[in-house]
């Protein structure tokens, strides 16, 4: 198969020589480049809509090569900018497979560029964090549109892939009712509260605090998204007036963010994120260790909190914060994905938590 050459190029100037893949027209991408470092799973990460705003750069060397199902889809389309790998392969081999990953980006109209020195490019942004950048077939253009690229910072993503109607998943006879707000939630985190035995009411993130408690939810939950939390400005005033109401709360990711800022704290960007399958989180009530799927390039700073909470969890490569929980309230967050989608499962019993908070029970992550 012949293949376009093509470039990307940073920002900053770096420029990286590859292939055109992907989507059928060759265009100019751009996005905020970042890294993930999974050696699996690149359907489930393109497929976050946490990723919106973004070019993935895949750090495991070989993608694609057991292929691509529908059943693995955390959104209906993706919403990531663009894909960045070293080697895209050119067969898929596995027994669930229905195509190949690069008929899958070509589908959804995702550009794509294969051959780039992924080694390098992640050494660059590790030493200089998250930048901006491009990518396409003709080296003016791109370069032109890398430099008048912008990060994502103070860009309200969550409006371009929150769902514009409720709807409900689950049994309806499930013992406990959830109402979960979709800042960019995952098909997985669905499916964990299905399974814990929740039914699940999804609403779009500009509900009102009134409309959920009209709603009488036994819970709570603040869902995974994508961008800057300070920009998704109505939504920690809305969190904040479910405080003290008595209702659970459980947050992930975005929920994390938007639930720190609604208890009067603050959030940072940091200098490349947390994207990947490997990181090591302290379960400070334990002192257990578990290894963690994370996708997200802000923190809560737990120190401007102005309200009394434990931290439950600390990653274990940065000291960055990842779970709090609020005292004397059923509340609680974490900064990883317990659903993690494929793998790993060490923080799956966070769902278990949530339900017996929900039946008025203690649960496992406050200190």
């Amino acid at each position: 198969m012949n293949r376009t050459e093509a470039v990307l190029i940073l920002n900053d100037g770096e420029m990286f020589e590859g292939e055109w893949v992907g989507a059928a027209e060759p265009t100019v991408a751009t996005g905020e480049i970042v890294f993930n470092t999974s050696l699996s799973g690149y359907q489930e990460i393109v497929t976050d809509p946490s990723y919106a705003g973004q070019i993935i750069t895949f750090t495991y060397p070989h993608i694609g090569n057991y292929g691509t199902n529908p059943e693995d889809n955390e959104h209906p389309r993706p919403h990531c900018r663009g894909v960045v790998v070293r080697d895209l392969a050119r067969r898929a081999s596995n027994w669930r497979s229905t195509d190949s990953f690069e008929a899958f980006l070509a589908h959804h109209n995702v550009p794509a560029i294969s051959g780039i020195d992924t080694r390098r490019l992640t050494r660059h942004l590790r030493d200089s964090g998250t930048v901006p950048g491009a990518f396409g077939i003709d080296e003016s253009s791109v370069r032109e549109a890398a430099r008048l690229e912008v990060p994502t910072d103070g860009v309200d993503l969550v409006s371009t892939v929150t769902t514009q109607n409720a709807y409900s998943v689950g049994d309806v006879d499930a013992p406990f009712r959830v109402v979960a707000y979709d800042f960019g939630i995952k098909a997985t985190i669905l499916d964990h509260l299905v399974g814990v035995g929740c039914v699940v009411e999804v609403v779009p993130a500009s509900t009102s605090a009134d409309d959920v408690i009209a709603r009488s939810p036994d819970g709570v939950f603040l869902s995974n998204g994508p961008g800057d939390p300070a920009a998704v400005a109505h939504a920690p005033a809305t969190v904040h007036a479910l405080l003290g109401t008595g209702i659970p709360i459980f947050g992930i990711c975005l929920g994390h963010q938007i639930l720190g800022r609604a208890l009067g704290g603050d959030t940072f960007k940091l200098a490349f994120g947390h994207h990947g399958a490997n990181h090591p989180v302290r379960h400070e009530k334990s002192g257990r260790v578990e290894i963690t799927s994370q996708n997200h390039n802000y923190a809560v700073d737990v120190a401007s909190v102005e309200r009394a909470v434990s931290i439950t969890h600390v990653n274990l490569n940065d000291g960055v914060c990842e779970g709090l929980a609020v005292s004397g309230e059923p509340i609680y967050s974490v900064q990883h994905h317990p659903e993690a989608g494929p793998g790993p499962h060490d923080a799956s019993y966070l769902f278990s938590d949530f339900v017996a908070l929900m039946a008025g029970e203690a649960m496992s992550v406050g200190a």
